[in-house]
């Protein structure tokens, strides 16, 4: 329960695909908090210049000949500046309260007492309650599971008294690189909103911002509602509800016509949808467990399977602040979809993880493409995109490339969960199509007579020198990895292994070492003093990925090096479940248990279960949790006993985990 607005940290109710952020009075009253969406993309139209330009790469040597690569190309600075901002995440409107005190003027959140707030994750419900000048107020908010539409039911006298009235409130695109508030309310020239109809219990608004049009559709029961537009040349509507003590309203988003259901429908139709959830999939007690801190592990994994739920079960990937603001133009990075997804699978919940992971079969085409003009043979997946396959020309977005094994990973703990030939026929393509790639990718190295990676090239980490970075130890893990299992998977349907591919497996350059322990790339200098910070992707060799050619004593030295010499108040959120994973498996639970129960300005959830980590909220830090949880209650594969990754003293009761590779 919360008695106040955090103005960074909205309640929410959503279908994982829409989601509609409140504060402290059940709407977006005092705070702009946004109403966002998986289909709400918009582009500024490009000038005519940038329009007769064509983004063609720029060359880059490697391997001994020019690539073209995503870079930012100083000859078309526009566009790719256009680039860059386009497409982004559009608020699709605004809802909230004119509250008016008792001499007419307009009441501030100050002005509010006896205020709480509670969201029953049960129902997906949140009551808020306040009273102005003594007069109770009640608010309950819900949102419809499969119509992207909110529901409100209001009750207080003052309604009967003309002091509680609703506003709507529309803004044109942003296209801010990262903000809390999304939408741009000083341009109304910019854009349109149009009562189209009105009639005694609905009404439609019409919306036209460039080449987007969608409709706001309304329904109101209770009470008669009069809906005006403000007169003030703004996109603001007043909704005046008729005398009486109650009244309910929805209000639904569509890209095209749609009915909105009544409120009452939106109420149960989330009450039931929750539960369903809520009894679906894995679990998970702790209750019974010695150390203290369980109530607080507990706290942390139900609100995140709540927000994940909420905000990351749509029909693209997620950006990393979910549906709550806008973080990199409100994009998705494939390298975070295993952090977004993964838990949904080993909590065997496929189902959420489905519109998402569809992205691979959707993107295959442009992503082979991709690949083609820079030479090379399968699909090459984008690092940050939107709703369309379309590169973000950036030094790093161009260079990254440990997206690149993420799909069979998937699509092989998929397997695993229903090992079917319907299965791998419908991941077989993207499987081989990103090992292609992967296998041509790589450079052969005459002096050492190896395989390698790089450069140019930029790891997990990315810190280090691109035009310098060689070998780095996580890239080589996970591509060998892949390889591997894109083997595995021409074996079960029958086809011979892939000559290519065995060969770079038999001859790719060995994990990095020095001092005995694993660094992070080939050559590195100085690396415990000056690149010790950022992601220890180190430990994901083997936590994170189930460690394909990893010497485990050596990785457990280099672990307990990571443990007391990297720098913990400059690393991401998720780097605590993968040193969790890690530690996990190597036998050290007491620290896996410590490293998820971390609090820190990076790894923190606050009353809501959003957690820090990076641009606020980042859900990397929820869904590595999840997947870390998942792991160490269910095991993984060559663990033994019940909960392998929890440590004496923690009572721990799971069911329907699906193990972890």
């Amino acid at each position: 329960m919360t008695c106040a607005t955090d103005p960074r940290s909205p309640a929410q109710v959503g279908n994982g695909r829409f989601a509609f952020g409140m504060d402290i009075t059940g709407l977006q009253t005092f705070v702009p908090f946004n109403t966002l969406s998986d289909w709400g993309w918009h582009s500024f139209p490009q000038d005519d210049a940038a329009r007769a330009q064509h983004y063609g790469g720029v060359p880059v040597k490697m391997g001994g000949r020019d690539v073209p690569m995503a870079f930012p190309d100083e000859s078309q600075p526009e566009l790719s500046s256009w680039m860059a901002s386009n497409p982004h995440r559009f608020n699709l409107g605004r809802i909230g309260f004119v509250l008016l005190k008792s001499d007419g003027s307009g009441a501030l959140e100050t002005d509010l007492e006896n205020v709480s707030q509670t969201t029953d994750l049960w129902s997906g419900i949140v009551t808020s309650r306040f009273s102005l000048e003594g007069i109770p107020v009640e608010v309950r908010t819900a949102c419809h599971p499969d119509a992207d539409a909110v529901g409100i039911e209001v009750s207080s006298s003052l309604i009967a008294e003309g002091r509680l009235k609703v506003f709507m409130d529309f803004p044109y695109a942003d296209g801010k690189y990262m903000t809390d508030y999304v939408g741009d309310y000083g341009c109304p020239e910019k854009h349109v909103s149009e009562l189209v109809l009105e009639q005694d219990s609905s009404a439609v608004i019409l919306r036209t911002m460039d080449s987007v049009v969608y409709n706001v559709a309304l329904k109101w029961g209770g009470t008669g509602i009069h809906i005006s537009p403000a007169g003030d040349g703004s996109h603001r509507f007043l909704l005046e509800p008729e005398r009486g003590g109650r009244f309910s309203l929805a209000c639904g988003f569509f890209q095209g016509a749609g009915e909105v259901p009544p409120a009452e429908d939106v109420f149960a139709e989330s009450a039931g949808a929750w539960e369903d959830f809520w009894l679906s999939g894995a679990a998970v007690d702790l209750s019974e467990s010695e150390d203290p801190r369980w109530p607080e592990l507990e706290r942390r994994i139900v609100l995140s399977q709540y927000l994940m739920r909420l905000n990351e079960a749509g029909i693209w990937p997620p950006q990393e602040s979910g549906l709550v603001n806008n973080g990199w133009y409100g994009r998705f990075h494939f390298e975070m979809i295993w952090w977004h997804e993964l838990h949904h699978l080993l909590w065997d919940r496929p189902d959420l993880a489905a519109g998402a992971l569809d992205v691979y079969s959707r993107f295959l085409p442009t992503s082979m493409q991709r690949a083609g003009r820079q030479g090379f043979a399968g699909a090459r997946w984008p690092k940050c995109t939107a709703d369309r396959d379309v590169e973000w020309p950036h030094l790093i977005h161009a260079t990254l490339v440990w997206q690149q094994p993420h799909p069979v990973y998937l699509a092989e703990t998929l397997y695993r969960m229903e090992p079917t030939q319907e299965t791998l026929g419908r991941w077989s393509e993207i499987v081989f199509a990103t090992a292609e790639y992967m296998a041509d990718f790589v450079m052969y190295d005459a002096a050492s007579g190896k395989y390698v990676l790089g450069p140019p090239l930029c790891p997990v980490s990315e810190n280090t020198p691109i035009f310098e970075t060689r070998n780095p130890a996580f890239e080589l893990a996970y591509w060998r990895y892949g390889l591997e299992t894109a083997q595995k998977w021409r074996e079960r349907l029958g086809q011979p292994r892939t000559k290519r591919w065995d060969d770079v497996l038999e001859n790719l350059a060995p994990l990095p070492v020095q001092d005995g322990v694993y660094v992070t790339y080939e050559g590195i200098k100085d690396m415990w003093s000056s690149y010790n910070f950022e992601h220890p992707a180190l430990a994901g060799i083997l936590g994170m990925l189930p460690g394909s050619g990893v010497d485990p004593g050596i990785f457990e030295k280099t672990l307990d090096r990571i443990f007391c010499e990297w720098q913990f108040d400059r690393v991401w959120g998720w780097d605590f479940p993968m040193l969790a994973m890690a530690a996990a498996r190597c036998g050290k639970p007491e620290m896996a248990v410590d490293l998820l129960l971390y609090n820190s300005d990076n790894f923190r959830f606050d009353a809501h279960g959003l957690a820090t980590g990076g641009p606020f909220p980042y859900f990397p830090s929820n869904g590595g949790l999840l997947a870390a949880v998942a792991m160490m209650a269910g095991g993984w594969d060559g663990s033994k006993g019940h909960a392998p990754g929890f440590p004496a003293g923690w009572r721990v009761r799971a069911e329907g985990f699906n193990k972890m590779q």
